[in-house]
């Protein structure tokens, strides 16, 4: 059932708040959407920093034990799927290290795009790495500043480096927070009892009670520091190139990321996806969760009847035993089971967010047929996935991506549906906002045009994922 764009991270942190820790692994749960492999937190009580961090879920994770050592009304924290780096608790964030600049801790959503190449030099210059991560690479570069503030040792790192990235940094004084001059992964700024909070998605400040304020613009650094907030613009102004995948996926539909709606924009996918492939049948199923909105709006849009005819699995963990002997279709009925009453003789429009490889819905679609279907119709509310992310998004080679090499009739033919239709370009960027073609999204995994240029010593990594 492994067959979805990974999550990428989820970062949170809150600035002078009594229970700062606790609310930090509230952000966390609430983000946990977003990486599942490993989660940390580093407090500050402007004397010392502490940290705790694990494999697995943020649940699991920290204990009643865990906030008595998390000291200090400073915190920040991180939920990671491993972009960069292989999945170990070595890599897991925050990183935090002793340097020439005092103790420093560091949270990074997104992916740098040179950091092979600064890390070799840093390397070869003597410097020792304890992790695979590229973010590691961001704090040698500030350890070897010799600017006198960490605000400007945090600048003159960052210019070195190319990529998506949104960071949250803790001194034992003061929360630092910096996103790319591009704005590729979300970050959002807002109040907690006249607290400040950060995070990935407006959905960890609903669980908190806190008000969003807006998002930190990109090439901005805000830092938080008993003199108050200071906003600096740190880098010359970037064509926005907002990863349009967090609204088609990643991000949860209850969050508002670039200044909009998640679930109007997947509602607004389904209705549009109606629009440019309609088809006769007699009920629109999503396949949950991520399908849902855009299903909703398929329905109301062509006005055949919604139903939950697959009902998803919540509680599978990252493991499960497989059972000796073979079950028909056990890979997919672990998170899926048809609900046949409502499938039995039924033309079925089976609704999707994206079809990365096809080996999934080849089996979904296998089973609403065996639960009864005469004929099932797939839509994909957005465009076939041709390339892989470089910039913070998990994704499969371009040779695994079904659609770089096969035509939809292929795919409709290998998936065994009796017609599949994609949304197009176009629609999906009218459905996220971009009505007048402004171009402010990244869409490169849709189109193979990469908005950041790739160094050299970088084109080894790309031409293996693609």
């Amino acid at each position: 059932m492994d067959d979805k764009f990974h999550e990428e991270c989820g970062i949170f942190g809150i600035f002078k708040h009594a229970d700062a820790a606790r609310i930090t692994y509230l952000g966390l749960y609430a983000l946990q959407h977003r990486g599942q492999e490993s989660a940390g937190i580093v407090s500050s009580d402007n004397r010392q920093l502490y940290s705790e961090k694990g494999m697995g879920h943020v649940a699991d994770i920290f204990k009643e034990s865990s906030f008595e050592k998390l000291k200090g009304d400073i915190a920040i924290g991180h939920t990671r799927y491993s972009t960069a780096g292989e999945s170990s608790l070595q890599n897991a964030q925050p990183i935090l290290v002793a340097c020439s600049k005092g103790d420093l801790a560091l949270c990074h959503n997104g992916n740098l795009v040179n950091a092979q190449e600064v890390r070799q030099q840093l390397e070869s210059d003597g410097s020792i790495f304890q992790s695979t991560s590229d973010s590691e690479v961001i704090l040698h570069l500030i350890a070897r500043s010799h600017k006198p503030t960490i605000e400007e040792a945090i600048e003159e790192a960052l210019s070195q480096l190319t990529g998506a990235y949104s960071l949250i940094f803790l001194t034992k004084e003061k929360m630092i927070v910096v996103r790319d001059p591009r704005g590729f992964r979300p970050l959002c700024f807002g109040w907690l009892e006249g607290s400040p909070v950060v995070g990935s998605e407006t959905c960890a400040f609903d669980l908190i009670d806190a008000v969003s304020e807006r998002e930190v613009e990109p090439g901005e650094m805000l830092i938080f520091s008993d003199q108050g907030l200071e906003s600096r613009k740190i880098f010359p102004p970037f064509k926005h190139s907002y990863c349009i995948f967090e609204h088609v996926y990643f991000s949860r539909p209850d969050s508002v990321i670039f200044g909009r709606s998640v679930y109007q924009s997947r509602y607004l996918l389904g209705k549009y996806l109606a629009q440019e492939q309609p088809v006769a049948a007699d009920i629109v199923v999503p396949v949950p969760d991520s399908g849902v909105a855009a299903a909703i709006g398929f329905s109301k849009e062509s006005g055949i009847q919604f139903e939950f005819g697959l009902i998803r699995n919540h509680y599978v963990g990252r493991t499960f035993i497989e059972p000796k002997q073979s079950i028909r279709h056990f890979g997919v009925r672990i998170k899926l089971n048809p609900v046949a009453d409502l499938l039995r003789g039924k033309r079925v429009v089976l609704v999707d967010d994206s079809l990365v490889r096809g080996t999934t819905s080849r089996k979904i679609v296998k089973m609403v047929r065996g639960a009864g279907a005469t004929e099932v119709h797939v839509r994909i509310s957005c465009p076939p996935t041709i390339s892989p992310c470089f910039y913070g998004v998990d994704t499969p080679t371009k040779r695994e991506l079904i659609a770089s090499s096969h035509s939809v009739g292929e795919i409709c033919r290998y998936i065994e549906a009796d017609s599949l239709g994609y949304l197009s370009h176009e629609g999906m960027l009218r459905a996220c906002g971009d009505t007048k073609g402004e171009g402010h999204f990244c869409s490169a995994c849709y189109t193979g045009k990469y908005p950041v240029e790739f160094p050299e010593s970088a084109l080894v990594e790309i031409s293996s994922r693609t």
